[in-house]
């Protein structure tokens, strides 16, 4: 019988694959190229998996699963019926290069390099500007982990053992040069290998001279705000969102005005509504507390807008490893031609938060204001715990643990959802659950959240009202608003069980 003919929308002679590195991930970022640089124009129908993949001579799950990146990151679509295609974006070929720029343009800077002494000076002497009032932080919940405390991940599958022994190697006997003032934006060797980290998991080009080390992710959005904005200043953040956040910039003297989320993330078309606003601050990869991604379509507009307005964009990308199916999402960072993305990121979701260690990746012209600024507030971090944790990292640990608290939070989420209650009038089904360590679920009424909080802390359940994440001044009405937020990776399947059991029972008498 006579073998079917395969043609492709592109030559496959120009894909070129290590066969002794991952094949799909290279699979992957070669498509994603193509899209990106208009090989593989909007709305080309790509060839079946079957097909690709013996024309490549690769294992079919090999081109599946760099399809299904490409379909998690928006660059292709599925039309039942009909084959999978690339999307149809606008501006999405020639727009835009397959990664960051190692040199970015300082064109669009709103500052030279040689201002930077100004700014920062500029920045501070005004300091402490104590904008406080109706901006205070909520007192943190204390204590061991619960059930369902946001933001938690799993401590007790923490390595501590080697922690210790890598820590108490260090100080048994520290090279003198470690034990002076350090260099305001970190430890070089911790600079390299979180570098090397983002560029390997992340797909993000950068450098060890592009990062500025800082006291968990809190601290780097807080320099961002000091050194970025001017009393009176706009700043778009997420509505609902990070609150902590929010407050930072309004203690720095910016104006926050909320941006609504929908099911693709933050409105960045509504970003042109708002003349004189020139920093935004989100959350692309799994919105907080809404667990949305941010669509392509949605962070193209979103570097549009930065460019066309010389502003910045702040990505936090606080759980970016938790994601269950496939590899982590490609940062907005990673699509960021003109050095206008601020990407910060924390180890504080994978070992714990009071470990206060964070990062930010830095466009190229403002790391010598950012050192210069984070120097005046504390001069360096403590280095100590930026060496053990680059050790941590140079020997494997961590990487090993990260696949470690994956499928632990895979876990924890698998058991919520299987034990959610149901038939509670005004409480919605769990939903899907495809990455980060909290879900949102749905309430219908401001009323109905408030009594489910409040019976379940009565026994003794932690449950987080989604009402708490909007901004005060807020347009939407109040019940819309409602809902529920629980993060579910704190404590052991076991523990998730007892709270599921004490759920149902207290949330018994609102059954419909």
């Amino acid at each position: 019988m006579r073998e079917r003919s395969i043609v492709l929308p592109f030559d496959p002679a120009g894909i070129v694959l290590d066969r002794r590195r991952g094949l799909s991930q290279q699979l992957y970022q070669a498509l994603r190229a193509r899209v990106l640089d208009g090989r593989l124009s909007s709305g080309t129908r790509l060839p079946a998996t079957r097909d690709l993949a013996k024309v490549l001579a690769l294992s079919r799950n090999s081109v599946v699963r760099a399809y299904d990146q490409l379909y998690a990151e928006g660059y292709i679509e599925s039309r039942v019926g009909d084959g999978t295609y690339v999307s149809r974006l606008e501006k999405l070929s020639t727009q835009l290069p397959t990664g960051l720029s190692l040199g970015l343009s300082t064109d669009l800077s709103t500052f030279s390099p040689s201002d930077t002494e100004d700014l920062t000076s500029k920045r501070f002497a005004s300091e402490p500007l104590l904008r406080l009032k109706n901006n205070h932080l909520p007192a943190q919940n204390g204590g061991p982990p619960r059930a369902f405390r946001v933001g938690i991940p799993a401590f007790d599958l923490f390595p501590f053992d080697v922690w210790a022994k890598l820590q108490a190697g260090f100080w048994r006997n520290p090279s003198p040069a470690l034990l002076g003032y350090g260099d305001p934006a970190g430890e070089p060797a911790l600079r390299e290998l979180i570098a090397a980290y983002l560029r390997r998991s992340r797909g993000l080009s950068c450098t060890a001279e592009q990062i500025v080390i800082t006291h968990g992710a809190q601290q780097a959005i807080s320099l961002c705000a000091q050194l970025l904005l001017q009393p009176g200043d706009a700043v778009a953040v997420e509505n609902p969102g990070y609150r902590a956040a929010g407050r930072a910039f309004a203690v720095a003297g910016g104006k926050l005005i909320g941006v609504p989320v929908d099911e693709q993330g933050m409105d960045c078309h509504r970003l042109v509504d708002l003349p004189g606003c020139r920093l935004a601050y989100v959350t692309p990869a799994h919105q907080y507390p809404t667990g949305v991604t941010m669509s392509l379509a949605r962070r193209l507009a979103l570097l549009a807008w930065a460019e066309c307005n010389d502003g910045w964009v702040i990505e936090d990308d606080y759980d970016g490893e938790y994601r269950y199916s496939g590899a982590p999402l490609a940062p907005l960072a990673a699509l960021d031609r003109q050095g206008r993305v601020l990407y910060v990121g924390t180890f504080g979701k994978i070992a714990f938060p009071a470990l206060r260690l964070g990062y930010l990746v830095l466009p190229p012209q403002l790391v010598q204001a950012f050192s210069q600024g984070r120097a005046l507030a504390v001069r360096h971090s403590e280095v100590g715990t930026q060496c053990v944790m680059a050790e941590f990292m140079a020997q494997g640990h961590f990487q090993r643990h990260i696949r470690r608290m994956r499928k632990a939070a895979l876990a924890r989420r698998n058991v919520l959802k299987a034990g959610w209650p149901v038939g509670v009038e005004g409480l919605g089904e769990m939903p899907e659950v495809a990455a980060g360590l909290h879900v949102k679920v749905d309430v219908d009424s401001f009323a109905r959240e408030q009594a489910l909080v409040a019976s379940a802390a009565a026994v003794g359940v932690e449950v987080n009202p989604l009402s708490g994440y909007w901004l005060p001044d807020s347009d939407v009405p109040v019940d819309k608003r409602a809902g529920l937020v629980l993060g579910f990776a704190a404590v052991p399947e076991g523990q998730i069980a007892e709270a599921l059991l004490k759920l149902r029972k207290a949330w018994r008498p609102l059954r419909g």
